[in-house]
C-alpha cells in the first residue's frame, strides 16, 4: 500500500534533498498538547545546500500538469532525466532498465541499471532518436516496457520504501495529446490516473514520478501494475529506494506522545502533564453538566413525542373521514354527469329526428313534383318522337355519308404520305446515300505573314470540282458533291445537308461527320459558335421546326447524348461526376447498337439545345502540337435519338442521327508528338484507319464489315450500313505547307465517295407496332359494339316508324268514328258526369293526403 512521503515542499538542489525551512521548528496547534508538528526526523536525510533559481516556467506548468495525475500526496515530479547526483550510495535497493539490458556504470555497484526480469506481460521497445535532456543516463530512456504488464518484486525486508518511475514517450513522438494514458497502481492502490507523458513533456522527452511510498509486509514484495485507459502504457525504468531513518529524540522518561502529522512518539515534559490533567478534570465536569441536562431534555421529548402521537392518530381519523367525504362527492358528480350526458343525448336525438323529418317531407314534396314534370316532359317527347321520326332518317342517312367521305380521306392522305416519302427517299438515292462535301478553310493571318500561299483551285467548284496545284504547274482535280469556298458561310454549308434531316423524321438512321486535318474548321463546321451557329445545332433547330408543322399527324420525342472516344475508350461528356464503371457498346436488336448507363438529354425545344451542346463541347479533350495549339485529340460524337408515332395509323419508328468531329488526320511526323500525346495521336490515327477500312469493304461490296476494329466504327455501325444515309464533309486547308496532307484528305473522300449503299430501310419501332396492334385490335372491338349499338338504334327507329303509321291509321278511324260519337251524345254527357265524380273522388284523396302531411308536422313540431 502507498504511505504518506516527506513534505511536498522538498525539492532536488545539487544532488541532495532539502527541507522547506520553515518546517524544522515545532510549535504548538491550539490548546491540544498532542497536536503539534514535528519535521526534525528529516534532518538525518536532508544537507544544507543553496537553493536553485526559479525554474522556467514552461517546467513549472508541466509539473503541475503531472501533479494533478497524482492521486496521493507525497510523490513529486522532475521533468529532466536522471543525474549521477541523484543517485546516492546505499539507498537505492534496485533499479531495472525497463525493456532494456543491464547498463554499466562508474557507480560504485556492480551494474548501475538491472536488465528487465521482474515483469509480467507487455513487450520491450527501443529507440534510436535523441532524448531530449536526458540526464547522464539518457539510454535509460531509449528502451521501455509497452503493453499491459506488472511489476513484482520479491525477497524485500518488510517496512517502507520509496518508489521512482522513469518515463518518456517514444513510440507516438509527434503526439497527439490524448492518444496514450494509463493508471499506475503500486500495491494495489491508484497513483497516478490516466498519466499522458506526451501532454506533460512531448515526445522523446524524460518525465520522473519521484517518491512514491511503498509498505512492505510479511510477503516481502512490492507489486506495480500499469493499466491502459486510451492506448498501452510504457515505462523506461523504475527505482526502490530504502526509506531513510526518522530519529526518536529521547528526552528522559518524564513522558511520551504520538505526534499526529508524522506518527513519531515523542517526549511529553511534565508541566505539559499537569496541564492535560487539569484539561481532563475540567472537560468530566463539563460532561457531567452537559449529561444532566441531556436527561432532561429526553424526558421532555418523551412527553413531546406522547402527545405527537395521540395528535397524529387524530390526524388520521381527521383524513379517514375527509378521505370518506371526498369519494361520496366524486360519485356525486359522476352520477350527475352521466346523467347530464344522458339528457343532452335525448334533446339531440329529437333536434336530430326533427330534422330528419322535415327534410323527408320536403324530400316527398319535391320529388312529387318532378315526377309531375317528368310525366308532363315525357308526354312532349313522345309527341316530338313520332314528328322526328322523319328527320331521324335524314340524320342517319348524312352520318353514314360523313363517315364514308371521311374514311376515303383518310386513304388519300395516306397515299399522299407514302408518295412524297418515296419521292423523298428517290431524290436523296439519286444523290447517293453516301454523299461527300469538300469545304477549304480561308489563310490565316499567321499563314499568310509566313508566306505561305494558296495551293487550292476553285474554279470548278459550282460543279463540284476542286484542283490542288502541287509541285508548280502540276494540278491534281477531284470530284465531290459539292465544293465550298471560303467566302461561303455556315447557312449555306447546312443548306445542302438540311434534305436528311427529313429523313431522320422519317425514320431513317443518319450519319454526318467532318473528316480532315487538324485546323482546318471541323469543329467550327460542326458546332459553330454562339454568333454563328454550325450544323449540330442547325440540324436540331430543323428538326424542332418539321415536328411543330407536323404536330397535328405525328409526335415527336427527341433527346439528345455526347460522347467522345479517346484513346478508344469512351466517355459520357453530359455525365455530372465521373463514373469507374466503363461504358461498352451493346446490340440492343437487329442492326441497332447502343451504349447502357449513357445520359440521354431530353429537350423539349430549340432553348435546351445550346446549353447541352456546350456542356458536351466543355467536356471535350484537347490538347498542343505542333499543327494546333488547342487541337481535339478525341471524336465528339453527337446522338440524336428520335422517337415518332403516326397519330393516324399507328405507325411508330425510332430512328438515330450521328453528327460526328472527327479527331484531326495528320501524321505522325508533322505533329512531332511525344509521351501522352503520342499515345493519343496513335488512337486517332488507328480508329481513322478502322474507319478507311470499314470505307473501303463497302466499296468492295465485302460480305464482312469490320465495324468493331475501332470504337468509333463499332457506334457508327447502325448509321454507316446498307439501310443508312450518311453525309461527308472532308475540311482542308489552302496552305502550300499542308498540301501532303490536303491530298491525302482528299484522296479518302474520294473513297467515300464512291461507295454505293443501296436503298435506306426504315426503322421501325418493333415494340410500339406491338402495341399499335393491340390497340388497333381494342378499337375494332369498340367498332363492333358501336356497330351492333347502332343496328338496335336502327330496329327501334323502324318499330317506332311502324307504332306512328299505326297511330295515323288509328286517328283515321277516329275521325271516322266522330260522327257516330256525335250522335251518342247523351252517353258523353253520362261520361262527363262519371269524370266528374272520379275528380271530385281524386281531390277528396287529395285532401286526405295533405291532412295527413299536416298531422306529421304536427307530430314533427
Amino acid at each position: 500500500r502507498a504511505t504518506p512521503s516527506p513534505p511536498s515542499s522538498s525539492r532536488i538542489a545539487g544532488g541532495e534533498i532539502h527541507p522547506d525551512p520553515t518546517h524544522l521548528s515545532r510549535g504548538m496547534e491550539g490548546d491540544d498538547p498532542m497536536d503539534f508538528t514535528w519535521t526534525a526526523g528529516w534532518e538525518a536525510a536532508c544537507v544544507d545546500a543553496s537553493p536553485d533559481p526559479d525554474p522556467d516556467p514552461a517546467p513549472q506548468e508541466a509539473e503541475a500538469e503531472a501533479e494533478s495525475m497524482i492521486l496521493v500526496s507525497g510523490p513529486r515530479v522532475a521533468v529532466s532525466g536522471l543525474r549521477r547526483a541523484d543517485c546516492r550510495a546505499g539507498e537505492c535497493v534496485l533499479f531495472v532498465n525497463a525493456g532494456g539490458c543491464a547498463i554499466q556504470g562508474d557507480h560504485p555497484s556492480a551494474n548501475l541499471f538491472s536488465s528487465d526480469s521482474f515483469f509480467q506481460g507487455g513487450e520491450s521497445i527501443e529507440t534510436s532518436e535523441n532524448i531530449v535532456q536526458g540526464g547522464d543516463y539518457p539510454s535509460l530512456y531509449s528502451s521501455a516496457r509497452y503493453g499491459d504488464f506488472t511489476y513484482r518484486f520479491d525477497g524485500l525486508a518488510p517496512g517502507d520504501y520509496y518508489l521512482d518511475l522513469h518515463f518518456a514517450e517514444i513510440v507516438h513522438t509527434a503526439g497527439p495529446t490524448g492518444i496514450r494514458s494509463f493508471d499506475v497502481l503500486v500495491q494495489q492502490d491508484k497513483i497516478l490516473s490516466q498519466l499522458d507523458v506526451f501532454k506533460v513533456v512531448g515526445g522523446n522527452r524524460p518525465l520522473q514520478v519521484l517518491d512514491i511510498r511503498a509498505f512492505v509486509g510479511s510477503n516481502g514484495a512490492i507489486t506495480i501494475d500499469f493499466k491502459g485507459v486510451r492506448g498501452n502504457p510504457m515505462v523506461c525504468g523504475i527505482c526502490i529506494r530504502k526509506s531513510p531513518a526518522t530519529p526518536a529524540a529521547k528526552l528522559g522518561t518524564r513522558g511520551s506522545g504520538l505526534c499526529k502529522k508524522c506518527l513519531t512518539d515523542v517526549e511529553i515534559s511534565s508541566p505539559i502533564q499537569k496541564r492535560t490533567a487539569k484539561l481532563i478534570s475540567k472537560y468530566e465536569k463539563q460532561i457531567e453538566e452537559l449529561t444532566s441536562q441531556c436527561n432532561i431534555k429526553s424526558d421532555e421529548c418523551s412527553m413531546a413525542w406522547s402527545l405527537v402521537e395521540s395528535t397524529n392518530q387524530e390526524l388520521d381519523r381527521l383524513k379517514m373521514e375527509l378521505h370518506q367525504k371526498l369519494v361520496q362527492t366524486d360519485n356525486f358528480e359522476q352520477v350527475l354527469d352521466t346523467q347530464t350526458d344522458q339528457l343532452r343525448k335525448v334533446s339531440q336525438n329529437y333536434e336530430n329526428d326533427k330534422k330528419l323529418w322535415a327534410a323527408a317531407i320536403s324530400n316527398l314534396e319535391r320529388k312529387i313534383k318532378a315526377m309531375k314534370q317528368e310525366q308532363a316532359l315525357l308526354s312532349l317527347e313522345a309527341h316530338d318522337c313520332a314528328h322526328a321520326i322523319p328527320d331521324l332518317s335524314k340524320m342517319i342517312e348524312a352520318v353514314r355519308a360523313l363517315v364514308a367521305q371521311c374514311d376515303d380521306l383518310k386513304m388519300k392522305y395516306h397515299e399522299e404520305m407514302a408518295k412524297r416519302k418515296k419521292l423523298h427517299n428517290i431524290v436523296q438515292e439519286t444523290k447517293g446515300n453516301i454523299r461527300v462535301f469538300c469545304r477549304c478553310r480561308p489563310l490565316s493571318k499567321v499563314e499568310t505573314s509566313s508566306g505561305y500561299k494558296c495551293v487550292v483551285d476553285f474554279d470548278g467548284a459550282n460543279d463540284g470540282d476542286i484542283g490542288i496545284i502541287n509541285g508548280g504547274t502540276a494540278k491534281k482535280t477531284f470530284k465531290f458533291d459539292r465544293v465550298y469556298t471560303p467566302k461561303d458561310d455556315q447557312a449555306e454549308v447546312y443548306a445542302d445537308a438540311s434534305p436528311l434531316v427529313t429523313s431522320v423524321l422519317d425514320g431513317y438512321n443518319v450519319c454526318i461527320f467532318a473528316y480532315g486535318q487538324t485546323g482546318t474548321g471541323k469543329t467550327f463546321t460542326m458546332e459553330g459558335t454562339e454568333r454563328n451557329r454550325g450544323v449540330n445545332y442547325r440540324t436540331l433547330e430543323e428538326l424542332f421546326k418539321i415536328a411543330e408543322e407536323r404536330k397535328d399527324t405525328v409526335t415527336y420525342n427527341i433527346s439528345v447524348s455526347v460522347l467522345e472516344v479517346y484513346n478508344e475508350q469512351i466517355r459520357d461528356l453530359l455525365a455530372t461526376s465521373p463514373s469507374s464503371k466503363k461504358l461498352e457498346i451493346k446490340q440492343a436488336g437487329e442492326g441497332s447498337h447502343h451504349v447502357p448507363g449513357i445520359v440521354e438529354a431530353k429537350v423539349e425545344d430549340i432553348n435546351e439545345v445550346w446549353d447541352v451542346l456546350q456542356t458536351g463541347s466543355n467536356s471535350r479533350a484537347v490538347g498542343s502540337n505542333n499543327v494546333n495549339e488547342h487541337s481535339s485529340r478525341s471524336h465528339c460524337m453527337l446522338c440524336i435519338m428520335v422517337r415518332a408515332k403516326n397519330l393516324i395509323n399507328g405507325d411508330c419508328t425510332r430512328s438515330k442521327l450521328w453528327l460526328v468531329d472527327l479527331a484531326g488526320s495528320e501524321r505522325l511526323a508533322k505533329t512531332d508528338a511525344q509521351g501522352d500525346r503520342l499515345k493519343e495521336a496513335q488512337n486517332i490515327n488507328r480508329s481513322l484507319s478502322a474507319l478507311g477500312d470499314v470505307i473501303s469493304a463497302l466499296a468492295s461490296r465485302s460480305s464482312h464489315i469490320p465495324y468493331r476494329n475501332s470504337k468509333l466504327t463499332h457506334l457508327l455501325q447502325d448509321s454507316l450500313g446498307g439501310d443508312s444515309k450518311a453525309l461527308m464533309f472532308v475540311q482542308i486547308s489552302p496552305s502550300d505547307n499542308d498540301a501532303s496532307e490536303t491530298l491525302s484528305s482528299l484522296n479518302f473522300a474520294s473513297r467515300v465517295r464512291g461507295i454505293e449503299l443501296g436503298p435506306a430501310k426504315k426503322q421501325v419501332d418493333t415494340a410500339e407496332l406491338q402495341k399499335v396492334k393491340q390497340m388497333l385490335e381494342r378499337s375494332k372491338q369498340e367498332a363492333k359494339l358501336k356497330e351492333e349499338s347502332l343496328r338496335k338504334l336502327e330496329e327501334n327507329c323502324q318499330n317506332l316508324e311502324s307504332k306512328a303509321k299505326g297511330k295515323e291509321q288509328l286517328y283515321k278511324n277516329l275521325q271516322d268514328k266522330v260522327k257516330e260519337l256525335e250522335s251518342q251524345l247523351d252517353s258523353k254527357t253520362h261520361s262527363q258526369i262519371t269524370s266528374e265524380k272520379q275528380q271530385s273522388q281524386l281531390s277528396g284523396k287529395l285532401k286526405e293526403k295533405e291532412e295527413a302531411c299536416t298531422a306529421l308536422q304536427h307530430k314533427v313540431t
